[in-house]
């Protein structure tokens, strides 16, 4: 289209979808970080994908899939019965006698993966399927007794080996619950309904002896579902099944931060699968991908009950984190496809952004510096500038300004979802500094946190738990210095990247997305003198900067 002699451009021109699942442009416009090629190269180690939301996880593991269509394989986490499993009354019942459940739940993880690692590579989809699999498996491991042994495991599955997982994840569920209630109705005589009945508060009628006991005698039968013949199999899927390159195969594992689970049993599922990928490690042509939300993985207890192997998770762990450049080459792909698409040719962001602006600058370093560093914040600001713009061939800093008025509300608001669940009702927190004018003082910003602090005894305010457990230390009479008053959700409110720290060391002021481990370091956070919350929420609460402070 063309105004005036003027190219314009369509109204539904745009960058994509936020989200990989509705996004257009993810094939055809897909950009290969460096955090691409470490996931997809089978010789690195790495296979724990940590990020925020929006930092592109799903993008990279579906265009994984797309690119090897016959060597991955996606588990979905919804569709295994984990909401069943936590539910049972005999895990919540477990768990508060505190038995460890760990063993149960390495071993359905490792069986999960196992079956359909094999129901992939022989393609067993029935009954006959199944058995042309086994024979074949028999011939090849006839000479070895210890492999032999290790097929009985898969024997006992019959005619049910290809059913889907979730199935199968009950049944072995199932039979477990069967051994607890019998071992609970003639060792210790419980009734029908004790089971059920024991919960948080049994404590104020067994005695702490009793529990023990009862701890003692169903823990073993959680030990007995280390499975050996199940471990064994992962010898067999090394050198018998998975045997050759040809054959390496990826398993993808995605959205286990939905809202499929809730509490410790949760934290205890996702913390066994870490180790079942750990020792499924020995197998060579088998890389299994897990990606993970930052939140989720920092509540993970590895040091509580990972049996020492803490150092081994994080040393298997890749953070998605972008650059200025990477982002700014992502978005030109975008607009290199999307604009040929509508019979334009625009190769650059910059060819289309305003020129730089005597006061305001780079116009793309303006947008960026209002991002938290991700593709989804990039994408939203510039869909939401090429909206408001009159269509004409190069944006305008006017479209930028307004297009800002409604995306940073967005971010806001996207923020508050990311953090809701641990945090709830954290936007409360966010709008107590509605109207501020940055940067803040120390003095300043600490009326803020007091304010904040008022917060917990308000009955309609769902985050008392947090937020007590954060500034409990304000109430406490006894002396103690601002770190101890104010440091827990100063902390959190910079790792979260709502605000950012002045650092005179660094003569700068500090985000999460730059500098993560700032606000880790209490003398950091004692030695800053001003405070100020990220670009991308000024226009959100409506933040006004302090014009004598861009004299400085």
């Amino acid at each position: 289209m063309q105004q005036n002699g003027r190219p314009r451009r369509s109204s539904n021109f745009n960058l994509g979808a936020e989200q990989a699942e509705a996004d257009t442009l993810l094939r055809s416009a897909f950009y290969q970080s460096d955090d691409y090629l470490t996931v997809a190269d089978q010789e690195d180690s790495r296979c724990f994908l940590i990020a925020r939301t929006g930092s592109g996880k799903s993008a990279l593991l579906q265009q994984l899939q797309e690119q090897n269509p016959e060597h991955v394989v996606r588990v979905v986490p919804e569709d295994l019965s984990l909401t069943y499993i936590t539910n049972l009354d005999v895990m919540r019942f477990l768990d508060e006698l505190d038995v460890h459940l760990d063993p149960l739940f390495i071993a359905l993880w490792k069986h999960v993966l196992l079956v359909e690692l094999i129901r992939h590579r022989y393609k067993v989809d029935s009954y006959e399927a199944k058995v042309n699999f086994l024979t074949t498996l028999r011939e090849k491991i006839k000479r070895d007794p210890a492999k032999r042994a290790a097929l009985d495991y898969l024997e006992d599955f019959q005619d049910r080996f290809w059913v889907e997982a979730d199935q199968r994840v009950r049944e072995i569920t199932e039979k477990f619950e069967e051994k607890i209630t019998t071992e609970a109705k003639s060792k210790i005589g419980f009734s029908s309904n004790t089971v059920a009945s024991v919960g948080a508060d049994s404590g104020d009628t067994y005695s702490s002896e009793v529990r023990s006991e009862w701890a003692g005698r169903f823990q073993r039968i959680v030990n007995e579902q280390q499975m050996a013949r199940l471990n064994k199999m992962l010898k067999v899927l090394d050198e018998d099944i998975l045997d050759s390159r040809q054959h390496f195969t990826y398993v993808v594992i995605d959205d286990l931060d939905r809202d499929w689970v809730d509490g410790r049993l949760a934290n205890a599922l996702i913390r066994c699968l870490f180790r079942a990928v750990l020792d499924l490690q020995r197998v060579e042509n088998l890389k299994v991908i897990v990606a993970l939300r930052t939140n989720i993985f920092e509540h993970l207890d590895f040091g509580h009950r990972s049996g020492g192997q803490e150092e081994k998770f994080r040393s298997l762990v890749l953070r998605m984190r972008w650059t200025k450049v990477e982002l700014e080459e992502l978005v030109s792909e975008r607009l290199r496809v999307s604009s040929a698409r509508h019979g334009q040719q625009i190769n650059s962001v910059n060819r289309l952004l305003p020129r730089s602006d005597r006061v305001a600058g780079d116009a793309f370093d303006y947008m960026i510096d209002r991002t938290l560093m991700r593709p989804r914040d990039i994408i939203a600001f510039l869909n939401e500038t090429l909206a408001a713009s009159s269509g004409v061939e190069r944006l305008t800093w006017e479209d930028v300004y307004t297009a800002e008025d409604t995306y940073s509300p967005k971010r806001l608001l996207a923020l508050r979802d990311e953090w809701k669940n641990s945090y709830p009702d954290i936007d409360r927190v966010f709008s107590l500094f509605s109207g501020v004018t940055l940067p803040m003082t120390r003095e300043q910003y600490t009326r803020r946190l007091d304010d904040a602090a008022l917060l917990t005894p308000d009955p309609a305010f769902r985050g008392s738990r947090w937020l007590d457990r954060m500034m409990s230390a304000v109430w406490d009479s006894r002396p103690q210095s601002w770190i101890d008053w104010y440091g827990p959700i100063t902390s959190m409110l910079y790792n979260i990247g709502f605000i950012g720290c002045l650092s005179h060391r660094l003569g700068k002021f500090c985000y999460a997305h730059s500098s993560p481990d700032f606000a880790d370091r209490a003398s950091n956070l004692e030695r800053a003198t001003h405070f100020t919350l990220h670009p991308a929420f000024h226009a959100g609460v409506d933040a006004r900067w302090d014009e004598s402070w861009r004299q400085r």
